[in-house]
């Protein structure tokens, strides 16, 4: 597994973990998190190839360069609170 130091604070690469019709699972250090599609639609056509291919270029957020996707984990794990991102269509 390949792993960053940010700010001397070394973290593990993200991981898809499952993907179903609903959504898929990602782990971000030691913290499961659901990405439902009803809620982020953009992910909901994507291969399992674009979905896979993610990247952490800060510790608050999450980029999907294939599907140029860009979005705060607080989003993720509150996406009411962001009701304009988890609500609007690509």
């Amino acid at each position: 597994m390949t792993t960053y130091s940010n700010h001397g604070i070394d973290i593990s690469a993200p991981e898809i973990l499952n993907i179903s019709i609903n959504g898929f699972w990602l782990l971000i250090a030691t913290e499961e998190l659901f990405v439902p599609f009803q809620k982020f639609p953009w992910f909901l056509n994507a291969t399992v190839k674009q979905i896979c291919n993610l990247q952490w270029p800060t510790q608050d957020h999450l980029y999907w360069p294939d599907l140029d996707i860009d979005l705060s984990l607080e989003s993720i794990r509150n996406p009411d609170a962001f009701p304009l991102v988890s609500n609007s269509k690509k």
